[in-house]
């Protein structure tokens, strides 16, 4: 097997190994996965600014989220069911997050559950969680992810309903056997299960609370020590009312095009939010990192760092812990190479005059 040089060839191999079902349930999008193509597009798009005759000898990725000291500006994201590309899923992706001195963000839908997590890994982490109709459960699962040592919370605000993914919806997608929403099995252990069309979007229709509004950050912050950092924010309207309602900070996300086909880019939507924030929070961006330069764009763009979920996926079906570890050193090197061919010594000297 020839290695992998980049992380689009990592995609390449993983869709070979995984089932159908399980790659498209990872790569796909909504309905015609218009905004899944242009979150990547739209960092390719913008062109870069080096500077030159500057001593680059040195290069420092290391950087600060939430005051938490990281190697370089990447997270790895609260992507579901781990397990369908290897067995031991996010506990895999934990060691290697952990070895590779960056933070994870543990899925409320993971396979393995916090506490399992937790055992096998002692590095920073922290919980993604949706509010459910019954507030009880998230207080629980907040309860848990306190005693699981995580350092912040998640709130994903973007999925009141599920997104229509006509990929699940051919494939009937379903967990296979030994595969399970870990972290909700006290709670919803019967909720998911191949008898229906889409089953997940079911399971999202019971039990998620679609009459959710701003309050619930505030109710959360309530309940809480953690810093909460609310993802799914696109607008400097949603920006300003996130802080308003007690946010440590905001993720400019569209839940990897899997939710509203045609909503602006993340790329496109992420200079607005930041210039909405003015530096009162930190301002985090996912969707369509594929590149060490797409890192340095955003941010460029204000962006503290970057959230990546789909090429570690790549790398855990390809070689598990191993796999996503190179996947990660892949994107360290580009970030190292992209800050040296553009003047940028260290992670401080990215600012808007990178981008043309």
């Amino acid at each position: 097997m020839s290695i992998p040089v980049n992380l689009n060839e990592y995609e390449a191999l993983a869709r070979e190994r995984l089932s159908p079902m399980a790659y498209d349930y990872f790569a796909g999008g909504a309905n015609d996965e218009v905004t899944l193509a242009d979150n990547m597009r739209s960092w390719q798009r913008l062109r870069l600014h080096p500077r030159v005759l500057v001593d680059v000898s040195h290069i420092d990725t290391t950087t600060t989220v939430l005051g938490q000291t990281v190697t370089m500006p990447v997270i790895t994201a609260p992507c579901s069911f781990n397990a369908l590309a290897h067995p031991e899923g996010e506990c895999a992706v934990a060691r290697a997050t952990t070895a590779a001195g960056i933070l994870q963000i543990v899925s409320m839908t993971a396979s393995k559950s916090i506490e399992e997590i937790a055992a096998t890994d002692q590095g920073p982490r922290w919980f993604q969680l949706i509010c459910f109709r019954d507030r009880e459960i998230t207080r629980d699962l907040v309860r848990r992810a306190e005693a699981a040592q995580c350092s912040a919370l998640c709130l994903t605000i973007d999925q009141p309903m599920q997104g229509r993914r006509e990929r699940d919806l051919r494939n009937r997608f379903h967990l296979p056997p030994g595969v399970t929403m870990k972290n909700l099995e006290p709670y919803a252990a019967d909720k998911l299960s191949a008898d229906d069309s889409s089953p997940l979007a079911k399971f999202v229709d019971e039990m998620f609370d679609a009459t959710l509004t701003w309050e619930v950050v505030s109710w959360l912050r309530s309940i809480t020590h953690l810093p909460i950092l609310v993802k799914g924010i696109l607008t400097a309207e949603g920006a300003n009312l996130a802080l308003e309602h007690g946010a440590a900070g905001v993720i400019v996300s569209n839940h990897g095009g899997r939710q509203l086909d045609g909503a602006l880019s993340t790329c496109e939507a992420l200079p607005a939010v930041v210039d909405a924030i003015g530096g009162r929070a930190e301002v985090l961006v996912d969707a369509g990192i594929r590149r060490g330069t797409d890192v340095l764009r955003a941010l460029a763009l204000g962006a503290r760092a970057v959230i990546v979920g789909r090429p570690y996926l790549w790398g855990l079906a390809v070689d598990g812990e191993a796999g996503v570890s190179r996947v990660l050193e892949l994107l360290r090197q580009e970030i190292v190479l992209s800050m040296g061919l553009t003047g940028r010594a260290a992670i401080r000297e990215i600012d808007r005059a990178l981008i043309v």
